[in-house]
């Protein structure tokens, strides 16, 4: 399993986006991080919808971790398979700490782009 976490400094990203990176993380069977990159978001300079999917899409991911993304890119990413945990705050290494124990919660978006696209 591959899982992408969106990540500004340390925590993760409000808007995954127009995150800075993504912690990308290979997962065996048993649970244990066999492999873990950090990997520069393509759409950090600038939106262009539909980019980042096709992105995290290529590279073989199954969940991103995120604050918030809007509709469409939730639709995008499910039609590709990745499945989208929203609503997460906090440090990275503690959200990838509760997903791999299977505690981690997700919720709403923490954006729903009804102000534009200057979510922070």
């Amino acid at each position: 399993m591959r899982v992408a976490i969106a990540v500004d400094d340390d925590f993760v990203s409000a808007h995954f986006g127009r995150c800075q990176a993504f912690l990308v993380v290979d997962i065996d069977k048993e649970g244990n991080i066999v492999r873990r990159e950090m990997v520069e978001n393509p759409g950090y300079a600038g939106h262009q919808p539909g980019l980042v999917p096709r992105f995290l899409q290529s590279i073989g991911v199954d969940y991103i971790i995120a604050g918030g993304m809007g509709p469409k890119a939730v639709m995008m990413l499910q039609s590709a398979g990745i499945q989208p945990i929203l609503g997460v705050t906090g440090r990275v290494e503690e959200v990838l700490k509760a997903f791999l124990e299977g505690t981690l919660k997700g919720g709403e978006s923490l954006c729903d782009h009804s102000h534009g696209h200057e979510c922070h």
